[in-house]
């Protein structure tokens, strides 16, 4: 078993502070410490893999490094009586990707409490069209009806709504019954979303209100952003009265310049999501709701699938804004 080779993506700081990205060939034993070790057949691509892919100490402190916060496979070996060699298995987020080599690999080594046996019905490449991004989207979701806000109480909107989580919050609002208005910078997306449900196509000049105003007029009873900055901000003041805004990523910002009035005066609730650390039974709860009510017809008008060597040119894509949906990595490819 330890001879074992096999191909990952590693990302290597140069000596003039740049970074490169490289597929090399590895073997077993420099893989770190784990109960379980899984053969991976699938990732997937999402922005904090394209962070960590280019040197953002922010993601992950210690290069080399191999990214992928996603891997879908079967358990190759283990030391725990929980899961069995040939068992299908997904693992996602925790330390994956981050500081612990992750999916963009053919095999990965972790804890055993970091991996969930692939929910019933679901295959490696699916739970990859998923990944991360479906199971943000769908805790973005579940909280919002949780708050309660119901689909009769008005229109959400969803920022960066063509990316990986954008797309697949539209999709799971509209399968629970909500009007959704989508924000992209990507007119050329308007039919994709409209597939998907949206209703109503927000640029993103439109989406950023520039008058300093404390509170805008009331237009959304819920809110899934993905982005940050101004847009979160601006979608905060034209949130309705009691209304809820669930925030998951900070692709055009980590800052948020906004005033206390939305709160104190609306009564609004802004919800952090995170799925790193995301408990397990939540985690599993979560994944049952995309496998069971929510699960998305035609999974494929998501998906862009790829091979290792055209990941480079995806990472970079995506940095600059221009992957639409999700982008599954075949590592048999």
């Amino acid at each position: 078993m330890h001879s074992t080779s096999f191909l990952a993506m590693v990302v290597s700081e140069t000596p003039s502070g740049t970074y490169r990205r490289e597929l090399i060939r590895k073997t077993l034993d420099d893989l770190p410490a784990g109960e379980v070790l899984v053969r991976v057949r699938y990732s997937s691509l999402n922005y904090k893999d394209a962070l960590s892919a280019s040197g953002n100490r922010g993601v992950t402190r210690r290069y080399p490094h191999t990214p992928g916060i996603d891997a879908a496979g079967e358990v190759a070996a283990s030391s725990v009586p929980g899961f069995i060699p040939g068992e299908q298995v997904l693992v996602s987020c925790y330390d994956l990707g981050m500081n612990t080599p992750g999916g963009f690999a053919q095999y990965i080594r972790v804890p055993a409490k970091w991996v969930m046996r692939l929910p019933e019905g679901l295959s490696p490449r699916e739970s990859m069209i998923y990944g991360t991004a479906g199971f943000t989207a769908a805790q973005c979701v579940s909280r919002l009806l949780a708050h309660p806000v119901s689909p009769e109480q008005g229109k959400i909107l969803v920022t960066g709504a063509s990316g990986g989580v954008g797309s697949m919050a539209v999709a799971f609002l509209a399968r629970n019954g909500y009007r959704v208005a989508a924000v992209t910078g990507k007119p050329e997306q308007a039919h994709f979303l409209a597939a998907l449900g949206a209703g109503e196509l927000v640029s993103r000049e439109q989406a950023v209100d520039t008058s300093a105003r404390m509170l805008l007029k009331e237009k959304w009873a819920g809110v899934v952003d993905t982005v940050g900055g101004p847009i979160l901000a601006t979608a905060i003041k034209a949130t309705r009265y009691g209304g809820a805004v669930t925030c998951c990523g900070n692709a055009a910002s980590p800052d948020l310049p906004l005033n206390v009035y939305p709160f104190i005066l609306r009564g609004i609730s802004l919800i952090g999501i995170d799925s790193a650390e995301c408990p397990m039974a939540t985690r599993v709860a979560i994944w049952q709701k995309i496998t069971g009510a929510w699960r998305l017809p035609n999974l494929e008008r998501f998906v862009t699938e790829i091979s290792l060597a055209e990941l480079d040119g995806q990472i970079n894509a995506i940095l600059q804004g221009k992957v639409r949906g999700r982008v599954v990595l075949n590592l048999d490819a």
